[in-house]
Formats: structure tokens, C-alpha cells, sequence
């Protein structure tokens, strides 16, 4: 499974962030990168940033049940 995010406005040093939501919980840090890729342990997975840093996929290779939730994507500001 594939989640993308848009960061039309990101600055040229501002890290892109990724939380995700369990139900009944707070946000959790996942993962954040400046450019590239980054491998995710949990949930398995990698973090991809576009070549213009202008949007960023986070791709989980086997969602389980268990990784239900609300993602969302940030950059630093």
C-alpha cells in the first residue's frame, strides 16, 4: 500500500515528517528525510521523497490488520 502527500511549498532544508494515528491514541513518530529514501523497520515499509521534494510516498510492504490508521505527513517550518 502506497500513501502520498503533497508539499507544494517546502523549503530546500526543511524535513519531511510522517506520524501515524492508532485508533484511541496519539500521533506517533514514524519516520522523517530530507531527499531520498528511507527504509521503515515498523511497520516495514520505505519512505520515498520525489526528486523536487515536492510530494513523498510512504509505502508499507505488508500492512497487517494492525497498521490501520490515520497517517499523516508534515514538513518543518
Amino acid at each position: 500500500i502506497s500513501i502520498n502527500c503533497s508539499h507544494t511549498n517546502i523549503g530546500r532544508y526543511e524535513f519531511i515528517h510522517w506520524y501515524r494515528q492508532l485508533p484511541g491514541r496519539s500521533p506517533a513518530f514514524l519516520v522523517s528525510v530530507l531527499q531520498g529514501s528511507k527504509e521503515l523497520l515498523d511497520p516495514p515499509g520505505r519512505l520515498s521523497v520525489a526528486a523536487d521534494r515536492r510530494s513523498s510516498a510512504l509505502w508499507l510492504s505488508r500492512p497487517r490488520r494492525g497498521d490501520a490508521a490515520v497517517y499523516y505527513c508534515a514538513q518543518e517550518t
